[in-house]
């Protein structure tokens, strides 16, 4: 009895009233409250007869809240929703939904916190990581596929945008449809785009195709962020809710060190692949794609044995089974803390008002692709209206000013992300041409080149009865130079030119000295014969555990962020931690004018994401509370939709500053974090909140 009495004392009315209003409806309670239908009781108000007592896994046939609504209609007749104002009727969810709101947070509060919830935040976290690993893929095998699929710049680039185009698609569509078709079936459907896509287009080889694959593959993904902040949120209590999905975010940095880790360790083993003839080659890069959907994989599964979100149930007016699936997250936890015996003390909850209405097709009404147009059409329509209602007069300012601080805060970190890495390549371009070789009037004759030249300037050599055999050109450029009787067998060439040359008498076989790389040249009695077959372009050598190392190190970075904005997410505030992480990060930048060598500027990388990442956590959490359950996973979908366009123009925007100058780059990150940082103090605090 210990155990019901402590509970009957925490849900008791004071006066008759909760929380200012009075329970016109149906509600949990026991103990001194007065008895419902006898058909309601539950056995925890009957006392604990060794005969009657009930433990986890039992369902009472409690009585819907409709069937108490009906009989209560018996007493005092009132008019039929048909008849009444949608106003009116929009007014009494709003209501229910404010009754809900408070009376949630109680039977969370009851649930505790503990092994249920450990165990989503793992399987979500997950599914974040695979987000994480999504931004990183395409930049990790770049160098590599390029090669493979003879990508010019524009190629490149365009494969570094799609993905991102897919990711903001899928986040305002996906996230709209969590919000009418439940949390974990669009999870699961995203995680299953991703996955299918990502893992097929390791196997594709032409351009045109991989492209398709990874813009399906981030529209996938792309829908999983805010389906996974709006699932896991709805499964915490207020006390608990800052702090716990701040600690979500880092599976989002384990993704950039996942993906860094296993680049580092697959990618060079360009042995780790096959061939079949000469048409399908399957190299590391490969191997290394396939890897990375494993996170994305394993979420996937998992995802299948965890419940849909009560939260949202009871929005949609399916009260049974939020209540078993409370019941569960309840009997879990106090299985978990040594109390099996506790008994789950909610009989009954509060349903709001359902106003929208879903006609559903007879399977004799029209072709089966007649019917499905019409649902799907139902279900967009009832999406674009949750975009909308997210700019009502209720919402409109918030939700602006939300737009601009997600907006300047991914401009500013996706743009100097990737200006990072383009200014270390151009500092490393830079020294390696300050040590070219210059050899003037050099003449050679009868000599047998068997070794690489690399980074050398010839001018006005001559060059007699000379053999090129089985060598390498590496950055070789031969200016007004004479070849005469020469012979070229079985040579590679990066970045080589010959310019305003004379060349008699020769010999070209098997090299890949096209016809572009004599610019200028008189060509005498000169012959080509069996050109090496491949890409005609010539890509950079990358410094491949550079890049890996600098995208490591920045993700490792953020965890004392993650740290301390999980610490302090719930004591200091939302708004303070956005606002203090945007201007710290601004000032940051500014240090970037002292970044002169590849190490400072790594350095300063480091410094920058990880002063960042608690603005990026405090938005995270802050979007999940200020919209209600019905909207919640569509706004967040529509915000970071919005992120992703800013993402696209700071990846064009400094990638186009790079080895011209360093002052556009830094001036506009700065302001847009100070600007961005200013507009969120404006924010309403939302730490005290119940999700509503």
């Amino acid at each position: 009895d210990r155990y019901r009495n402590t509970n009957q004392d925490d849900y008791r009315y004071q006066d008759g009233n909760y929380e200012g209003y009075t329970p016109n409806d149906s509600y949990y309670r026991g103990g001194d409250e007065p008895a419902q239908e006898e058909d309601a009781q539950s056995d925890v108000t009957e006392g604990h007869d060794e005969d009657d007592e009930v433990y986890e896994g039992e369902y009472q046939g409690i009585p819907h809240p409709d069937d108490i609504k009906e009989k209560q209609k018996k007493r005092a007749p009132a008019v039929d929703d048909e008849y009444r104002d949608r106003a009116d009727l929009m007014a009494e969810r709003m209501e229910d939904e404010e009754q809900l709101a408070h009376q949630y947070e109680n039977i969370i509060e009851e649930c505790g916190h503990g092994r249920f919830q450990w165990t989503l935040f793992f399987v979500l976290g997950l599914a974040l990581m695979a987000d994480g690993v999504e931004v990183f893929v395409v930049g990790f095998v770049l160098p590599s596929a390029e090669k493979d699929m003879c990508l010019t710049s524009s190629n490149k680039g365009m494969l570094g945008l799609i993905v991102y185009l897919g990711m903001m698609v899928g986040a305002v569509l996906l996230g709209g449809l969590a919000d009418k078709l439940g949390r974990k079936k669009c999870l699961i459907i995203s995680l299953a785009i991703n996955a299918a896509f990502a893992f097929l287009s390791s196997f594709v080889q032409g351009y045109g195709f991989f492209l398709f694959c990874r813009l399906i593959s981030g529209l996938g993904i792309g829908g999983s962020l805010p389906i996974v902040f709006a699932y896991f949120s709805e499964f915490l209590s207020r006390e608990k809710r800052g702090e716990h999905l701040s600690w979500l975010c880092m599976f989002w940095m384990i993704g950039g060190i996942f993906a860094s880790a296993m680049a580092w360790s697959i990618i060079p083993h360009y042995g780790w692949g096959f061939s079949m003839g000469t048409k399908y080659h399957f190299h590391s890069w490969r191997v290394f794609v396939l890897v990375c959907s494993l996170p994305c994989i394993a979420s996937l599964v998992a995802l299948k044995f965890m419940p849909e979100s009560p939260r949202f149930l009871l929005e949609i007016g399916k009260h049974d089974e939020a209540w078993m699936i409370l019941k569960q997250v309840h009997d879990t936890n106090m299985r978990a803390k040594g109390a099996p015996e506790r008994v789950f003390t909610v009989s009954y909850i509060k349903t709001p008002k359902q106003v929208d209405e879903f006609i559903e097709i007879q399977s004799s009404t029209g072709t089966w692709y007649q019917r499905w147009l019409v649902r799907i059409t139902t279900i967009l329509k009832q999406v674009w209206d949750n975009v909308l209602y997210c700019l009502t007069a209720q919402y409109r300012m918030n939700t602006l000013m939300l737009a601009v601080v997600w907006f300047t805060m991914a401009l500013s970190y996706y743009g100097l992300i990737v200006w990072f890495p383009d200014m270390i390549r151009y500092l490393q371009d830079e020294a390696y041409e300050s040590r070219v070789k210059i050899f003037d009037e050099e003449e050679v004759s009868h000599f047998t080149f068997n070794f690489t030249l690399e980074n050398q300037i010839h001018r006005n050599g001559e060059y007699r009865n000379d053999k090129f055999i089985g060598m390498k050109f590496k950055e070789v450029r031969f200016e007004d130079s004479l070849f005469e009787d020469c012979y070229f067998e079985d040579v590679r060439s990066t970045e080589t030119f010959f310019e305003n040359c004379t060349i008699i008498s020769t010999v070209f076989y098997n090299t890949d000295l096209y016809e572009h790389k004599f610019i200028d040249c008189r060509l005498i009695n000169t012959t080509f014969m069996k050109e090496k077959e491949g890409c005609h372009l010539d890509f950079e050598e990358d410094n491949d555990f550079l890049i890996y190392l600098v995208s490591f190190l920045g993700s490792l970075s953020v965890l004392p962020g993650n740290i301390i904005s999980a610490l302090l997410m719930d004591k200091i505030g939302r708004i303070k931690m956005i606002g203090g992480s945007m201007l710290i990060s601004a000032v940051c930048c500014f240090f970037l004018f002292f970044g002169n060598s590849e190490s400072a500027m790594i350095g300063w990388q480091c410094l920058f994401c990880g002063a960042s990442i608690a603005a990026w956590n405090a938005l995270d959490v802050i979007t999940v509370e200020l919209y209600p359950t019905d909207k919640r996973a569509t706004a967040f979908g529509i915000l970071n939709g919005l992120c992703k366009i800013g993402a696209i123009l700071g990846n064009s925007i400094f990638a186009s500053f790079v080895g011209i100058t360093k002052v556009v780059p830094i001036l506009l990150a700065s302001s847009a974090l100070v600007g961005g940082g200013l507009l969120a103090l404006r924010l309403p605090e939302t730490r005290e909140q119940v999700l509503m």
